[in-house]
C-alpha cells in the first residue's frame, strides 16, 4: 500500500451536491476498503456488519431492523469506511516510534497518524523522554496501578471513556472507578449530546429518545433539526425513505443545505441507482445558527393561537391535564413572544414559519430529531426544552409514530451512559452496585470533560486514563487542553490506532493497545462477544471476525479487569480477574444492577436482542412530579457584533468523528483540502474579502482573550447571512473552555464569535516524506 505521505492542502470548490448516497458511495466505500486491506477482509467484514450475530458498525448508533428486515449490505458509505479503516493490514510498530518521536509525530496531521495503521504493542514515553519504547503488559499496567495508589485522593485521577466502548467494558470501568474512590467519569456524551439528556431528564424524567424504528416509518411529520445525516449517520436516511413511502413528511431544519435532505438516491434500491431517488424534505427552513429556541417558540405560539380560536381543536387538551404540569408558567411565557425578534434570531421569513405550523395542524403524531446543531449552543437546553414544550402541546409524546429523538453519533455513547459511566449518576444506581458489591460507591458528583481540563489544568488532577477515542482532539480550547494534559504526572490512552491524543504526555506517557470491534476475542473459556445499545434502546451482540491486528493487543475488558486487580486486589470481594476469561460474568452483574437487564445473557443472545423499556411509552414520566414538564424558557438570540460571523464547526463527509479520512468534503463540494471557512458570498463582499483568500479566523470572547485559527480559505457558500463553517477539530482552538452550555456544560462548538483578518500565506515546510 505504500508510504503514506501528509496530504497538500490544493483546494478545489464545486457547486455543493443536490443528493446524496447513489453509486458515488458505493465507490468511494470500496475504494478506500481495497485502500486499506484486502479484497477478502473486505468482503469479510462488510458482509457482517450489523447483521445479527455479527460486528456493530462502530460508526453511528443508529439502529438497525429486525434481523430478517435487513439488507445483506446494512451500512453506509461511512460506516463502511470506519470499519475498513479499522480493519487496515497497516501496521504501526516499535520501530515506526524508533524512527518517529513524539515531537514530529505532534506536528503531523490527524490524517497522517491514523493511516499508520492499527497499534500492535504497549508502548511508554518516560519523564525526559522524546520516544516511545516497547513495555510489557505487566509492567505497563503496573506503572498505572503505582500512580493511582500515590494519589492523594482518588478524585485526583480522571477515567476517560468515548462511544466506542462496548457495554462490558464500560460496566467495569465505572465499577473500577467507583470502587477506586471517585466518580471521575468524563466522556464524550459530555461534549456532544449532554443537554439532550439535562434536558429530557427535566422535562420527561429519561435522558433518551422515546422513538422506534417503526415510529419514524409510520410518523405523520419528522423534524429534522441541527443534524446533517447524509454524512454522520447516512443509513437514517433509508428510514426517512420509508416515512416519505408511507405518505409522511418531513422539515429540515439546519443553517446549511444538506444533500442528504434535499434528495436521497438508495444505493441498495434500484431507484438508487438508475432513478432520481427520494426527495426527502418537504420543506427546508435555512436557519441561523442558534435560532432553533425561537422557532419552536414560535410554533408553540401559532399553536396557542389557533387553540384560541377553535377551542378543543388544536391542543391535546386531556392530554395536558392528565399527564403534564407547568402549561400555565409556559402559557403566559410563550403569550409574550415577539414575532420581530422571532425572525431576527431565525432569518426566516414568517411566511416560512406559518407553512411548517400547517404542516403540523394536518399532522397525527409528530417526531423531532435532532443533533449537536440544537445542543452545543450556551442555549441548547432550552432550546431541547422547548421541543418538549412543542410536543406535549398535541400529545405527540408516548404515542405511535410520535415522540422525541436525539441522535447519537457514536456507537454506543447512549450504552456507556446506561452502563454507569456518567459523573451524576443517581443514587438508586449506586446502591444497586452497593447491593451487588458489597462496597459503598462515593455520592459525591464527579467530574465532566470539560472540569477535567480545569481539574489537570489547575493542578487537582494527576492522573489521566482515556478509553478509546482522541480527547485531545474532541475537546474544546486547544491550546488550553494540551497544556492542561502535560501537566499531568501520567496519561495512558487505550487505543486502536494512532491519534492526536498519543502525542500530548504527561510526565509518564502509555499506550495501551487493544483489539478493534472487527477482532476475535478469544479468552481462557472460548470465543467471547459484547453489546451495545444504539440509538433506539435496542441492545445486541457485537462480535469480531478478523484475527487481531497483533498477538500482543489484549481486549478491553481484560485492561480493566486487571487493571483494577492491580489497584484494589480483592479488597471488595470483586473477581477482576474471573471477568477476563468470561464476559457472561459480568453481563450476570448488569443484570442485578441496571434497570431493564434481567435475564441479559439468554435475552441478548437472541437475534436482534432486546429493546430496554422506555416508561414515557407507557406515559410514565419519572420526573420530580411524576408528570411531564411544560417549561418556560427565556427567549435568547445570538447576535454578532459588526464586521464579525457566528461560525458553526462541523465534520466533512469524508470524516468520522475527529480523524478525516480525506481531505474532502464530496458534498459540499470541497475537494483537496480543510482549512477552509464557509461564508456567504455577499458577506464576503461586505467584509471586503475576496473569494479564496487566506484568512486567519479570529475568535472574540467575554473573557478578552483572543483565539486564532491561522491560514483557512475563504469558500462562497449558500450559508444564512451573518455565518460561517468551518470543520473541527481544526477549529476546536476558537472554543474557550468556559464557553459552554447553561446546565449541561456542554462547549458552545456551534456558536463561535469570530471575524476574518488576511493571513500571510505560510512557508512551504520541507518534505517529510
Amino acid at each position: 500500500m505504500g508510504e503514506i505521505v501528509e496530504p497538500e492542502e490544493e483546494l478545489s470548490v464545486k457547486k455543493p451536491k443536490t443528493w446524496a448516497t447513489g453509486a458515488p458511495a458505493v465507490a468511494h466505500a470500496l475504494t478506500y476498503a481495497l485502500g486499506q486491506t484486502s479484497p477478502q477482509r473486505t468482503a469479510l467484514t462488510l458482509l457482517t456488519i450489523n447483521q445479527a450475530g455479527g460486528i456493530d458498525c462502530p460508526g453511528c448508533a443508529w439502529p438497525e431492523g429486525a434481523p430478517k428486515e435487513r439488507h445483506r449490505n446494512e451500512y453506509c458509505e461511512n460506516g463502511a469506511k470506519h470499519i475498513s479503516d479499522e480493519a487496515t493490514t497497516r501496521r504501526v510498530t516499535r520501530e515506526f516510534f524508533a524512527e518517529h518521536s513524539v515531537s514530529e509525530l505532534a506536528e503531523r496531521s490527524d490524517y497522517w497518524l491514523n493511516q499508520q495503521g492499527r497499534l500492535t504493542e504497549p508502548m511508554v514515553k518516560r519523564p525526559g523522554g522524546d520516544h516511545y519504547e516497547p513495555i510489557g503488559w505487566d509492567e505497563a499496567l503496573t506503572l498505572v496501578a503505582d500512580e493511582l495508589k500515590a494519589l492523594d485522593q482518588p478524585d485526583e485521577a480522571l477515567f476517560y471513556t468515548s462511544g466506542r466502548l462496548a457495554n462490558e467494558p464500560a460496566f467495569l470501568l465505572q465499577l473500577f472507578a467507583r470502587a477506586y474512590g471517585t466518580n471521575n467519569l468524563p466522556d464524550c456524551s459530555n461534549l456532544c449530546h449532554e443537554s439532550s439528556g439535562s434536558a429530557l431528564n427535566e422535562t420527561l424524567g429519561i435522558g433518551k429518545g422515546s422513538v422506534s424504528l417503526d415510529d419514524l416509518h409510520n410518523s405523520d411529520l419528522v423534524f429534522v433539526v441541527g443534524q446533517n445525516p447524509g454524512t454522520n449517520h447516512p443509513r437514517m436516511l433509508t428510514a426517512l425513505e420509508e416515512t416519505k413511502r408511507r405518505g409522511g413528511q418531513v422539515v429540515a431544519v439546519n443553517p446549511l443545505p444538506e444533500a442528504g435532505l434535499l434528495r436521497f438516491k438508495h444505493p441498495q434500491k434500484a431507484r438508487g441507482i438508475i432513478g432520481r431517488g427520494t426527495r426527502i424534505a418537504d420543506q427546508f427552513l435555512q436557519i441561523r445558527p442558534g435560532g432553533d429556541l425561537a422557532l419552536f417558540q414560535a410554533l408553540n405560539l401559532l399553536l396557542l393561537e389557533a387553540e384560541d380560536k377553535a377551542p378543543g381543536t388544536v391542543l391535546d387538551q386531556d392530554f395536558i391535564a392528565a399527564h403534564t404540569t407547568g402549561f400555565g408558567v409556559f402559557n403566559d411565557n410563550i403569550r409574550a413572544l415577539d414575532w420581530d425578534d422571532v425572525l431576527a434570531a431565525t432569518g426566516l421569513r414568517r411566511e416560512e414559519i406559518e407553512e411548517v405550523h400547517q404542516r403540523v395542524l394536518k399532522s397525527r403524531s409528530v417526531i423531532v430529531c435532532w443533533a449537536m446543531g440544537l445542543t452545543q449552543h450556551k442555549h441548547g437546553v432550552p432550546t431541547i426544552r422547548e421541543v418538549v414544550n412543542f410536543l406535549l402541546l398535541r400529545g405527540n409524546v408516548g404515542r405511535p409514530g410520535a415522540g422525541v429523538c436525539p441522535v447519537r453519533g457514536h456507537s454506543n455513547v447512549q450504552g456507556d451512559r446506561t452502563m454507569g459511566i456518567w459523573e451524576r449518576m443517581p443514587q438508586s444506581f449506586l446502591d444497586a452496585l452497593e447491593k451487588e458489591f458489597g462496597f459503598a460507591p462515593p455520592t459525591r458528583h464527579g467530574l465532566d470533560s470539560v472540569d477535567a481540563i480545569r481539574a489537570m489544568r489547575d493542578g487537582r488532577a494527576h492522573v489521566f486514563l482515556g478509553v478509546a477515542g482522541n480527547f485531545v482532539r474532541a475537546t474544546p480550547d486547544s491550546d488550553v487542553t494540551e497544556r492542561a494534559l502535560r501537566n499531568c504526572r501520567l496519561t495512558a490512552h487505550i487505543s486502536t490506532k494512532l491519534n492526536r491524543s498519543h502525542t500530548v504526555c504527561g510526565d509518564t506517557a502509555l499506550i495501551l493497545p487493544t483489539l478493534g470491534r472487527s477482532d476475535r476475542d478469544l479468552q481462557a473459556t472460548g470465543e467471547q462477544f459484547m453489546t451495545v445499545e444504539d440509538s433506539m434502546s435496542d441492545v445486541h451482540t457485537t462480535r469480531g471476525r478478523l484475527a487481531p491486528a497483533s498477538p500482543a493487543l489484549l481486549s478491553e475488558v481484560a485492561i480493566i479487569s486487571r487493571l483494577a486487580h492491580l489497584v484494589l486486589g480483592e479488597e471488595q470481594g470483586i473477581t477482576w480477574q474471573k471477568y477476563e476469561e468470561d464476559y457472561d460474568l459480568v453481563r450476570d452483574h448488569i443484570a442485578n444492577v441496571v434497570p431493564g437487564f434481567h435475564d441479559f445473557n439468554r435475552r441478548v443472545r437472541e437475534p436482534g436482542g432486546f429493546t430496554l423499556p422506555n416508561p414515557v411509552n407507557s406515559m410514565t414520566f419519572p420526573t420530580a412530579s411524576g408528570s411531564a414538564v411544560f417549561t418556560a424558557n427565556t427567549f435568547t438570540a445570538l447576535t454578532a457584533p459588526p464586521g464579525h460571523l457566528i461560525l458553526q464547526t462541523l465534520r466533512s463527509h469524508d470524516q468520522w468523528n475527529t480523524v478525516p479520512y480525506a481531505m474532502d468534503d464530496r458534498y459540499r463540494g470541497i475537494k483537496g483540502a480543510r482549512r477552509v471557512v464557509l461564508t456567504h458570498a455577499d458577506d464576503l463582499a461586505e467584509l471586503g474579502i475576496e473569494e479564496g483568500a487566506l484568512v486567519d479566523l479570529v475568535g472574540v470572547w467575554e473573557d478578552g482573550v483572543e483565539r486564532r485559527a491561522n491560514g483557512f480559505r475563504t469558500v462562497a457558500y449558500p450559508t444564512p447571512r451573518g455565518s460561517a463553517a468551518a470543520y473541527y477539530p481544526e477549529t476546536n482552538v476558537l472554543v474557550p473552555l468556559d464557553s459552554v452550555a447553561e446546565r449541561s456544560n456542554t462547549p458552545t462548538s456551534k456558536s463561535v464569535i469570530i471575524r476574518l483578518e488576511p493571513a500571510e500565506p505560510a512557508p512551504v515546510p520541507a518534505s517529510q516524506d
